[in-house]
């Protein structure tokens, strides 16, 4: 136990046979029980998990390969049916230094937050040792899962060091949750709708011989899309379902407004380029007026949200 709570860990896995077992010895004595979550290995990832020979160490097996979100869901889950009070991802790739768990910890049981995250930006000497296209990969994606989530002061949402109050985790739905890669920006989404407190945590990632099968291009171009779909959920769940506020009118009217006045506005300058002819004040006007009013409305929006973030 930490702190009188119960500790569960939850070791996603995919063909990480050469870093398992070290990740599982290096796990403190204070957690209770290790769920480990071999997600459709090809290789021997379970069997060096259990060969460890630690009697807290559990291996569940995905038949077929489901994602990091799926296999940390299904080791989530089991840890809830254990009882655990609180409960810490650690992947099994090495990257995640297990001796830190206490610093997850921490903010959970002694400053009341419901989830706590490494951010590996906090720490500069760890921070030269991020390969620059990951670093440039966390900049673009860590403004724009602020924009969904609406955690302004939270950085660093690509990072799977992640502890959660069980709490928190029997209020979320877990079967709406992603399944993939964007299961750490869809928490977080989620975790916002019900105003529930998150907590930057500074802990450096190592990076060594493993390798990540995230891909900084393929993550640039499909992360928007959800991330945009994400945003639209949760303030419609958040501000129009839940608690009727302004700010979901500033974000639907401000955005409507916006789109218009990039639109007609880029039609309108194509049209003049290729007739020869300027377009007239009041065509002008009718781009301008509707892009400056959406963009005030959606700057508004965006500071309400600031202000309302869960500290």
């Amino acid at each position: 136990m930490y702190e009188g709570q119960r500790v569960a860990v939850v070791v996603p896995a995919l063909n990480e046979s050469g870093h398992i077992a070290g990740v599982l010895r290096r796990i403190p004595d204070y957690v209770d029980s290790i769920i480990v979550v071999d997600d459709g290995s090809t290789d021997d990832t379970a069997e060096q998990a259990a060969a460890v020979g630690d009697g807290r160490v559990e291996v569940i097996r995905h038949p077929l390969r489901r994602g990091v979100g799926g296999a940390t869901l299904s080791g989530m889950r089991r840890a809830l049916e254990l009882q655990a009070d609180l409960i810490v991802k650690v992947d099994g790739d090495g990257q995640m230094d297990p001796t830190r768990i206490a610093s997850l910890l921490d903010p959970l049981v002694h400053q009341h937050y419901d989830y706590a995250k490494g951010n590996r930006f906090l720490d500069s000497a760890a921070l030269r040792q991020m390969p620059l296209h990951r670093l440039f990969g966390n900049f673009v994606l860590t403004f724009l899962t602020k924009l969904a989530s609406g955690y302004w002061h939270i950085f660093d949402p690509q990072n799977g060091y992640v502890a959660t109050t069980a709490k928190a985790l029997r209020a979320l739905d877990l079967d709406a949750l992603a399944q993939g890669f964007f299961f750490e920006n869809d928490m977080l989404i989620n975790l916002n709708v019900l105003d529930l407190h998150v907590k930057d945590v500074a802990i450096p990632a190592h990076y060594g011989g493993e390798r990540s099968s995230v891909r900084v291009r393929r993550i640039l171009i499909t992360f928007p899309f959800h991330l945009m779909c994400g945003f639209w959920t949760r303030i419609w769940r958040k501000y129009v379902l839940r608690d009727f506020s302004p700010i979901a009118v500033f974000w639907i009217v401000g955005s409507a407004l916006l789109a218009w006045g990039v639109v007609f506005g880029g039609l309108t300058w194509l049209r003049s380029i290729f007739s020869g002819r300027a377009a007239t004040t009041g065509t002008v006007m009718l781009s301008v007026l509707p892009f400056l009013l959406g963009f005030e409305l959606v700057l508004q929006a965006i500071i309400l949200e600031i202000r309302e973030t869960p500290r």
